[in-house]
């Protein structure tokens, strides 16, 4: 569990974090975690169901107010076997809608089905249709293929009861030209999503090489989307979100868990760790030192990032060869 963030979709979001550090079906160049260490397809119980849940609850308990728990992990949260039942508990016990955000690879498969069928809403990550502009962008699990997924979209779509939404990224030179974006928009308006939001990268990706599209290459994509899906239906995210007031933990613990999933803007973490009484400068060098976090500059902006030690354990080792 994460959070809460003020998400630029969803409002004030309590986040789920239901899959170690960068397992994953992709290891996308944008990546605000980094690269995959850990490609794979295959589905596992990573937690207990019942930890998972008891933690979101008591979390709720602290709070003034949530308007999603979201399933946004550190890597893909399909890849959990659990889902349907975390998802199942969390629906007995609140009274909240769940959202679960999903690069979608595993959508062939009757079980991963079967758990988003309980959610309230479905992101679905559409960053390209074209077999070489997919690899370039997400470099997906070898035995992944474009056509595949995007055949499993659409039967989902069919037969899910909740709300769709489309995410894709824009990344400069890779994904940006004109026929990519028709591409993209025309399959969209195949699925009649409720909203298809254009993405820009905001914080740290995994190559540093990576660059947002320029303002001509934004509006290009704007415009494609509107023509295709209507003005109605398309939203861009090339804002940073706004920072939360109230925590469900200390200060300390909100950057821990907040940055285990994306990076936090510096400036964010100070104004709240300000606003609980601390001293910014004392609670992150303390942070630094212990190892856990560093500051990288993206853009001219400053970020909190998340260190994550190596781990010797059995499950890693397994899934380098998964």
């Amino acid at each position: 569990m994460f959070g809460p963030v003020r998400s630029r979709r969803l409002g004030i979001s309590l986040g789920v974090n239901n899959i170690p550090y960068k397992f994953c079906s992709y290891s996308c160049i944008y990546c605000q975690l980094g690269r995959t260490i850990n490609k794979t397809i295959k589905r596992r119980a990573f937690y207990k169901p019942e930890d998972i849940i008891n933690s979101v609850i008591d979390a709720v308990k602290r709070l003034r107010k949530i308007d999603y728990i979201s399933f946004v992990p550190d890597g893909e949260p399909t890849l959990d076997k659990n889902l349907k039942s975390e998802i199942d508990g969390m629906k007995k016990a609140l009274d909240i809608p769940i959202a679960v955000f999903t690069n979608a690879s595993l959508l062939c498969i009757d079980e991963v089905r079967e758990a988003l069928y309980q959610a309230d809403l479905v992101s679905i990550k559409v960053d390209a249709v074209s077999d070489s502009i997919w690899k370039a962008i997400n470099r997906p699990h070898l035995k992944l293929e474009i056509g595949r997924i995007l055949e499993s979209i659409r039967e989902f779509v069919k037969s899910y009861r909740g709300k769709v939404i489309s995410e894709t990224m824009l990344v400069s030179g890779i994904n940006t030209v004109r026929e990519s974006l028709r591409e993209i928009s025309r399959y969209l308006k195949d699925l009649n999503v409720d909203v298809a939001y254009i993405s820009v990268p905001i914080r740290p990706p995994a190559e540093r090489w990576v660059r947002p599209p320029s303002y001509f290459e934004l509006i290009q994509a704007y415009e494609t989307f509107k023509d295709s899906l209507g003005e109605n239906k398309v939203k861009l995210l090339n804002m940073p979100e706004d920072y939360v007031t109230h925590l469900a933990g200390e200060p300390e613990e909100y950057i821990l868990r907040t940055t285990a999933v994306h990076p936090l803007r510096y400036e964010h973490a100070v104004r709240l760790i300000s606003e609980h009484d601390k001293d910014p400068n004392e609670v992150i060098d303390k942070l630094i030192k212990r190892g856990l976090i560093e500051i990288v500059d993206y853009l001219g902006t400053k970020f909190i990032i998340r260190r994550f030690l190596p781990k010797n354990n059995n499950m890693t080792k397994k899934n380098k060869k998964s």
